[in-house]
């Protein structure tokens, strides 16, 4: 690419601010680093309770919140064709020239780079998450993403496990996976000024209090852990349909003073909460590429973690303790972890991540499968609909149907409201004052939040 071409991006997902995850820091750290070297990011999500419409964020990011509302665990209801008229709006609006699709799970990603390759523009898919094969929901959710996968101009991948896993799920060449992994803020998750006393050790669970983050597992290893460690105490942040399990096993082992269950915790004071503790436990039961852990290391803590997913791929042997999905596993990591405390410094672990993990390199190594993509030749709909053919006897010739009436309403928009009486909108370019002051507004926004 040379240094006159810049790109302009839509990023999809159903998961972005004001919602707090894996997905939404990774698409707004990304856009921003995007936008720093040049490019312009628009983002496109479904509303969140009165946030509907067009707003600004930090450094210009503008961010369409169109006027669906979330159906199901933050997606919105698949409709197929119900948001071609409002995504060919946005493309046309912004000149948008390339489409990145976030998370399986999402409905609107699925559909707006259907509706896109369906216009002609390049797409790229990055996959969050590992899935299974054996259940009835798994199941499902592979022959969608088969279908979207189909046709998608390049994937990305958290992990090498994520990308091994994505791959077989969809059927994807593996040529055209890259695998680039997560990063942290290392300016925002800093250690303790004073390093902690080791009288006391405390350990911190941030995570989201449900099945697949391994909460049962917490209810058996928190009281072995208490009973073989007397100067232990645990602080618990995250909320959900397990914390139940969690309150009443504190209760049952009389575990008040030495359990803090603080519920959900704001990204802003994650930080906050990371620097009261020695040693972060994640007891995951899968994950394609663990940020948690990236932040409890950039602030000094050791981890220890399920081996599970990519989490083994994330931090040096010599950060992380890992063990099986087995109460009686990780209690004996966590005890190995107690021993090796008084070796581990914070702030040389701090540096170290700054090294290791930095969105400005995911941002420029995101930008090489970019050009990639858009290198790639264009094909025309029979071209196309040849992809979709192997995804099965009966669901291959569906999927073609699907993409024949996605094609013709498209013609039809087309004919109804031209592309010439859609109004581009002119590109806002930021100084470094306005800069400073949307970042301002940004932080106070966020503080009285």
């Amino acid at each position: 690419m040379s240094k006159q071409e810049k790109h302009r991006i839509l990023m999809v997902s159903d998961f972005f601010y004001p919602n707090f995850g894996g997905v939404e820091n990774h698409i707004y750290y990304l856009s921003q680093c995007l936008i720093n070297l040049g490019h312009k990011v628009v983002v496109m999500t479904h509303a969140y309770q009165n946030r509907s419409g067009v707003r600004y964020m930090t450094g210009g990011l503008k961010v369409y919140y169109v006027p669906w509302k979330p159906f199901l665990m933050q997606n919105t209801l698949p409709t197929f064709y119900g948001t071609l008229p409002i995504v060919r709006t946005i493309l046309i609006r912004e000149k948008i020239s390339l489409v990145h699709g976030h998370q399986a799970f999402s409905t609107l990603c699925h559909e707006a780079l259907m509706h896109a390759r369906t216009m002609g523009y390049k797409v790229v898919f990055t996959d969050h998450s590992l899935y299974g094969f054996g259940d009835v929901g798994s199941i499902h959710m592979n022959k969608v993403l088969q279908f979207t996968l189909a046709d998608v101009t390049q994937a990305i991948c958290v992990s090498h496990t994520s990308k091994e896993n994505t791959v077989l799920r969809s059927g994807l060449p593996p040529e055209k996976v890259f695998v680039i992994p997560n990063a942290v803020d290392t300016a925002m998750f800093k250690p303790a000024p004073e390093r902690l006393s080791n009288r006391e050790i405390v350990i911190i669970v941030i995570s989201r209090l449900v099945y697949r983050k391994g909460a049962d597992l917490l209810v058996e290893v928190i009281p072995e852990v208490c009973r073989l460690h007397p100067n232990v105490r645990f602080i618990i942040g995250g909320d959900g349909p397990k914390r139940v399990r969690l309150e009443e096993m504190r209760e049952k082992h009389s575990l008040q003073d030495r359990v803090d269950m603080l519920g959900a915790v704001p990204h802003a004071k994650v930080q906050s909460v990371l620097i009261t503790g020695h040693i972060f436990l994640n007891s995951s039961l899968t994950e394609a590429f663990c940020i948690a852990i990236l932040e409890a290391a950039s602030c000094g803590l050791l981890t220890v973690s399920t081996r599970v997913g990519g989490v083994p791929e994330v931090l040096p042997d010599d950060m992380v303790v890992l063990a099986e999905p087995d109460p009686n596993d990780m209690v004996q990591a966590i005890t190995r972890a107690i021993h090796i405390l008084p070796r581990i410094d914070p702030q040389e672990m701090h540096t170290r991540m700054k090294t290791l993990y930095n969105w400005h390199d995911v941002a420029r190594r995101t930008e090489i499968v970019y050009d990639r993509a858009l290198r790639c030749s264009s094909q025309n709909l029979l071209e196309r609909l040849s992809r979709y053919l192997p995804c099965g006897s009966w669901a291959g010739k569906l999927f073609c149907l699907v993409m024949i009436i996605d094609f013709l309403f498209w013609r039809l928009l087309q004919l109804w409201q031209p592309d010439r009486n859609i109004e581009v909108v002119p590109d806002i370019h930021l100084t470094n004052h306005m800069q400073d002051k949307t970042a301002r507004d940004s932080n106070m926004y966020e503080h009285l939040r």
